[in-house]
């Protein structure tokens, strides 16, 4: 039995939507990252440890990397190159029924320059036709990280693939999230379950308290940030009747994270521009 242990930063990384989120919840075997049928959900790098025996991964989850010029989108960019710079595997994740784009090959040879290596994924292969899909891409693993199919071949790449090393972070950690970052990230899933079109992608979730003083509830105040006041009339809604529903869907999230009662109190703020000020983006945790 070997004594070696291995530990090392596995990116995950690809386009909008192409299941890297999905792809670390399973791996952590709980919910860390938020996940909605919607393209481009998130916006920060998260970090996921995995536990294993002889080994540590820290799985790295990232925005989709865009072609935008936007100020957010070159922010969320600026995650995914900051990310890929420093990990030891790069797992590119490639929907099996899109194929490969010029700008996956970009990121890949670039990846491979910087010395780490490359995992290619083809992913959502349970839907019909998406075999054929990996196999044109010569995918090295194909998987469902909604069924699992796959998963487990692609850890044991993984694993191997890190180098020797001890673990970086305890045994019983989880993440080097904070849980009002966990908490605005659980609102804004709300927000694109609950909303259409447009206004989802120009809202913004800002805690301005969280108070667990009371060890029976934890009391949350935060902001609804929009450019626009249309956008902020369509968050509340007729009589305040949608702010409240993503009240309640968040709330049902935040306690089953926290395991505790949740006090949720949200108010809308319209905001002219936040989304394209580089000080404000930063304030909010987007580079």
């Amino acid at each position: 039995m070997s004594d070696t242990h291995h530990s090392g930063v596995v990116a995950l990384l690809g386009r909008p939507n192409a299941g890297k989120s999905t792809l670390l919840n399973r791996l952590l075997g709980q919910k860390l990252a938020i996940v909605t049928a919607k393209p481009q959900t998130t916006r920060s790098r998260i970090l996921g440890i995995l536990n294993l025996p002889g080994a540590q991964l820290l799985l790295m989850d990232t925005p989709g990397f865009h072609d935008s010029g936007k100020a957010l989108n070159r922010a969320l960019n600026g995650i995914v190159e900051e990310v890929a710079e420093d990990c030891d595997v790069a797992v590119l994740l490639v929907d099996a029924m899109r194929g490969l784009d010029p700008g996956h090959e970009e990121l890949r040879a670039s990846l491979a320059e910087r010395g780490a290596r490359v995992v290619l994924v083809a992913t959502q292969c349970d839907r019909p036709g998406a075999e054929d899909g990996a196999r044109a891409m010569a995918a090295d693993h194909a998987i469902s990280a909604r069924t699992g199919e796959g998963v487990e071949a692609l850890l044991a790449t993984l694993v191997a693939a890190v180098p020797e090393g001890p673990p970086f972070y305890p045994e019983d950690q989880l993440t080097d999230l904070s849980l009002r970052f966990l908490a605005a990230e659980l609102i804004r899933e709300a927000v694109f379950e609950e909303l259409d079109q447009e206004v989802p992608y120009e809202t913004a979730v800002e805690i301005m308290a969280y108070d667990e003083s009371d060890p029976a509830i934890v009391r949350i105040r935060a902001r609804l940030l929009v450019e626009r006041e249309s956008q902020k009339a369509m968050v509340i809604g007729a009589g305040g009747r949608m702010v409240k529903r993503i009240g309640i869907r968040a709330r049902k999230g935040l306690e089953a994270l926290l395991e505790t009662r949740v006090h949720l109190e949200l108010r809308a703020k319209a905001e002219p521009r936040w989304s394209k000020k580089p000080g404000r983006l930063e304030a909010l945790g987007y580079r």
